[in-house]
């Protein structure tokens, strides 16, 4: 990682900036891997920062020494999407959910995911998850396998009423 970036939790101040970074880098980057169709129904709504997430304290922002953020990402205890478990009931799975995860197209290959990641893992299993799962787009499971998650097969991610996303499901055992 660069040295002039610094990792810290989100905060829900930091909502327009993530919005941005979501809509800088899903279009560009996940562009080769998914149809026009996927991109015009399910972008408008992936690529929206997620309030709860910001101020979760399970959120991460990597922010360079202009105060511009350039990749962020995080966890839950809940998994994406709606869901009648309450978060505190999700946790004692001992499952953490990985969640939104970007880096700005203009500052790839230099480790801000990785630094990212490595924060989310140590916090999860410092609050005793022994498991990591994600639902990857096709774009990022080259990157998820190097960090140490195994690629479990496709899933369609219902995003709302009629409107799928395609992923892939990973895991991740925390030693």
């Amino acid at each position: 990682m660069a040295r002039t970036l610094t990792l810290r939790p989100a905060t829900p101040a930091d909502l327009a900036a993530v919005d941005l970074l979501l809509s800088r880098s899903y279009p560009r980057l996940l562009a080769a891997d998914y149809p026009p169709s996927v991109m015009v129904t399910a972008l408008p709504i992936i690529s929206r920062a997620r309030p709860e997430l910001l101020a979760s304290g399970r959120y991460f922002v990597a922010v360079d020494a202009e105060g511009r953020i350039l990749g962020a990402g995080g966890w839950s205890g809940a998994a994406p999407g709606p869901s009648d478990q309450p978060e505190a009931e999700a946790m004692r799975a001992s499952i953490g959910h990985i969640r939104h995860f970007a880096t700005d197209p203009a500052a790839l290959r230099r480790g801000i995911g990785r630094a990212l990641m490595a924060r989310v893992t140590a916090q999860a299993r410092g609050v005793g998850m022994v498991q990591l799962d994600c639902l990857s787009t096709r774009t990022a499971v080259p990157f998820y396998a190097s960090c140490g998650f195994r690629d479990l097969g496709p899933v369609n991610v219902a995003l709302r009423p009629g409107i799928d996303f395609p992923a892939v499901r990973m895991i991740c055992d925390l030693p």
